[in-house]
């Protein structure tokens, strides 16, 4: 499967870039001292860095990750290296030798310290956001630590490492069956990094004020009950526009029922009435159940609401938009809705509403502008975006979150939308509406468990059996180049092939490399790359965004992203891959005309159903599955659902859910 992490190869951690960027704003007079403050840290660090025995490529990590100080927090303690990009605590003990000589044994504190740290935070790459202390004391003894209990205690006490009880939950929700009241319920003992902790703690927060500031409308009285007089009346009309949604300008039961009515099916009408009577709403379906939520959005606009739908990806945003369009409210608004503007379409990607780049803007409190927000793709969300999320809303908001449980979970750590579905804590509408065609009944069957062959008429699905991953990769070229613009008339360049991994005789390096041999051969003299390159861009962690390149100069690579130029720096060509390939979890949240899904036999061991579902689902019109997994695809399929992921968003919920008011 490939890393599951935000941190995959060719990504950067959030934070990287980010230091001195203040600075840079305080006129041209402050720039060049910022950059000599800066040169002279690098130099520092640099130099701590080789007398320890370390690269001094290392230094511009050091500073974005331990400051401008970065020198003097590496000689006070050099097991701090450990938390640098790629470093392993092997060479984290070669370093601190280096500085320390003898002093640095395997029972300094420091060192202890720095590997819990380090085993949470690579725990976190694989999307727990915490982890049973068994398993960090199990990692502290194979690292040769001397006394695991003391130094678990030490880094609970340092703060950066937060303690937990944590009610273990049982299969299917809910309570063990048969339990009696009094007795107590088997718990966990879970260490967690202190930034996931208050993430996990702030998202349960933020959808429990959701919940309990909620407030249905009131539906307005009919013209012959108004006993008020004409003045009063057009003073109300007035406020309810002003307002948008708030008191006195809601819809009332009435409004939101003939909405629902007019939905355009039976799962659109269950959506709108759920959103009309609570402030939290999950909503599961697959890609033909999209239209859904799209019709919630048009109904709550065309009652006067500032409603937006937010997807992960802008090809998500751009589907949502044309769905919302042609539902029934989407080309109209009352006169109390926002002003329509052709350009303005109601559906942006969730980071631009979150970064305000996209979307209504703030309201003077900070919180986003809006009465109503349906999040597409919410199994995507990690735990501290979803927080940054529920942060951004208002009281009283209605907040919808919709996605296909059978797909990957987010790349940065948390399983935000499976935790919500397992607490049962708000309601859940199952769309009824399915995915038609052989496609769409061979992704179903695979999220059911089941791996079945479909009746393809129209050559839907192809199956393409291979020996190796060497054969694999030869065979998914060949598809793209070929077979399926001769036969399906799907050009090249509107055929994506996912993979499970990077690595690999069939990962995406491999991949692309022959792809880019083939379909744009060149020197790749800026950092591997050509114009006309199909490439993936990975800004911050978990984001990978598809075009092409452009040119290249002194400034940077230039990028053509659907329409938008970027210019990526030459010290960020890192964050650029080819993207012919894609791993799988690049690939989520968008869909392609023809898709050439490649299952390595090296890779049988990454397959789950989820990783299946979600590759097989990215095809539009056509699949071939370039199959040289043997039976660990089937195997996967039946037995496999999902890597499990420890989190503790359930169990706060519950305990929320426990409190007396």
């Amino acid at each position: 499967m490939g890393r599951s992490g935000p941190a995959a190869a060719g990504e950067e951690p959030a934070g990287a870039g980010v230091a001195g960027a203040g600075a840079a704003g305080a006129g041209a007079a402050g720039a060049p001292q910022a950059d000599a403050q800066r040169e002279a840290a690098l130099r520092a660090a640099a130099e701590v860095l080789a007398a320890g025995g370390a690269p001094a490529e290392l230094a511009a990590p050091a500073l974005d990750a331990l400051g401008d100080g970065a020198a003097e927090a590496l000689r006070e303690d050099p097991w701090a290296v450990l938390s640098l990009p790629g470093v392993r605590p092997e060479q984290a003990d070669g370093f601190a030798r280096g500085l320390l000589g003898p002093a640095a044994g395997p029972g300094d504190e420091r060192r202890a310290q720095a590997l819990v740290l380090w085993l949470l935070e690579r725990a976190a790459l694989l999307g727990h956001t915490a982890l049973e202390v068994s398993e960090v004391r199990a990692g502290l003894e194979k690292h040769g630590v001397p006394d695991p209990e003391e130094a678990l205690g030490g880094v609970v006490t340092d703060g950066r490492v937060m303690a937990f009880q944590d009610e273990e939950p049982p299969v299917g929700g809910g309570r063990p069956a048969g339990d009696d009241e009094d007795e107590e319920p088997p718990v966990r003992l879970l260490l967690s990094l202190d930034r996931l902790a208050l993430a996990e703690e702030s998202l349960a927060d933020g959808l429990v004020r959701l919940m309990s500031t909620f407030e249905p409308g009131e539906d307005a009285p009919r013209e012959d009950e108004d006993s008020g007089d004409e003045d009063d009346g057009e003073d109300d009309g007035e406020d309810n526009g002003e307002d948008n949604g708030e008191a006195g300008g809601s819809p009332g039961p009435a409004a939101w029922e003939a909405a629902a009515a007019a939905a355009p099916s039976s799962s659109a009408t269950a959506l709108i009435r759920a959103a009309a009577a609570s402030g939290l709403v999950l909503h599961t379906g697959g890609e033909a159940a999209r239209a859904e939520p799209a019709a919630l959005v048009a109904a709550a606009r065309a009652l006067g609401l500032r409603a937006w739908a937010a997807a992960w990806t802008a090809e998500g945003a751009d589907a949502l938009a044309a769905l919302a369009a042609t539902a029934p409210g989407g080309d109209r608004a009352d006169d109390s809705a926002p002003p329509a503007d052709p350009g303005d379409r109601f559906a942006v990607t969730l980071r631009g509403l979150l970064s305000g780049a996209e979307g209504p803007g703030r309201a003077d409190d900070g919180s986003l502008a809006l009465d109503v927000l349906v999040v597409c793709d919410a199994p995507l969300l990690d735990v501290e975006t979803a927080a940054t999320l529920a942060e951004s809303l208002a009281d009283g908001t209605r907040l919808v979150l919709s996605g296909d449980p059978g797909q990957l979970w987010s790349a940065g750590p948390g399983r935000v939308f499976a935790d919500l579905l397992a607490a049962r804590a708000c309601p859940a509408v199952a769309s009824r509406t399915p995915d038609f065609g052989p496609l769409g009944e061979l992704v179903s069957g695979i999220g059911i468990g089941e791996l079945q062959q479909v009746e393809a008429p129209g050559k839907e699905v192809v199956i393409v059996p291979a020996k190796d991953g060497g054969e694999a990769a030869h065979r998914a070229v060949q598809l793209v180049l070929d077979s399926i613009p001769r036969a399906l008339g799907i050009p090249a360049e509107q055929v994506v092939v996912v993979t499970p991994g990077h690595g690999g005789s069939a990962g995406t390096r491999a991949l692309n490399a022959a792809l880019k041999a083939r379909l744009n051969p060149g020197p790749g003299r800026f950092g591997g790359f050509d114009p006309g390159d199909r490439v993936v861009h990975s800004p911050v962690p978990g984001t990978s965004l598809p075009g092409t390149v452009v040119s290249a100069d002194a400034a940077g690579l230039h990028l053509d992203l659907g329409g938008r130029p970027v210019t990526v720096e030459r010290d960020r060509v890192q964050q650029v891959r080819h993207g012919w390939a894609l791993t799988v979890h690049q690939a989520v949240g968008r869909r392609w005309p023809g898709v050439v899904a490649v299952l390595p036999d090296d890779a049988a061991g990454a397959l789950t159903r989820q990783l299946v579902y979600t590759a097989f689902g990215r095809a539009e019109r056509h699949l071939s599955v370039v199959h040289a997994a043997g039976q660990a695809l089937a195997q996967a399929v039946a037995s496999v659902p999902a890597r499990p992921r420890t989190t503790r968003l359930r169990g706060i919920l519950a305990e929320q859910a426990d409190r007396p008011d």
